[in-house]
């Protein structure tokens, strides 16, 4: 879900806590290391997503926060602000030239150059609360007879 989180709203923010996780505590985020990526630059993103992205040349960029139960993507558009709350059950994540996150029939692109050279240590971060999450609802193995 796409929200213009530009100025706060309580709903937006009961609706993001209700969908992944409320945030970190202080403690959480220094034993994690940090729950932010760094800025990086969108390459390219689903056409249902282009109303949040910039209608000129200019440069899009985004970044992760990682939540309990997802992630939020941050996207600013000139003076506005929007997140996509994903959570992990929805959350996809294709490394080709880049980083690729799908969820919801949407998808964001970021580029491959400096900045997300910078996120690598986050994106492992981010695969490991992904698995992490997933293991809490692992399938018993099946019993061949």
């Amino acid at each position: 879900m796409v929200l213009d989180t530009t100025h706060y709203n309580p709903q937006h923010k009961q609706i993001i806590d209700d969908l992944v996780g409320r945030s970190y505590t202080f403690f959480q985020k220094l034993k994690l290391g940090g729950i932010g990526s760094k800025r990086m630059i969108i390459d390219k993103v689903s056409p249902n997503m282009q109303n949040v992205m910039n209608t000129v040349s200019d440069i899009n960029y985004g970044n992760i926060e990682l939540r309990p139960n997802g992630i939020l993507v941050m996207v600013t558009k000139g003076l506005k602000s929007y997140t996509w709350a994903i959570p992990y059950y929805h959350l996809v994540i294709y490394k080709i030239n880049g980083s690729s996150i799908h969820a919801q029939g949407k998808f964001v692109h970021f580029r491959a150059n400096k900045t997300f050279n910078e996120n690598k240590k986050f994106f492992g971060k981010l695969y490991d609360q992904k698995v992490k999450y997933d293991m809490q609802y692992k399938m018993p193995d099946a019993l061949w007879i």
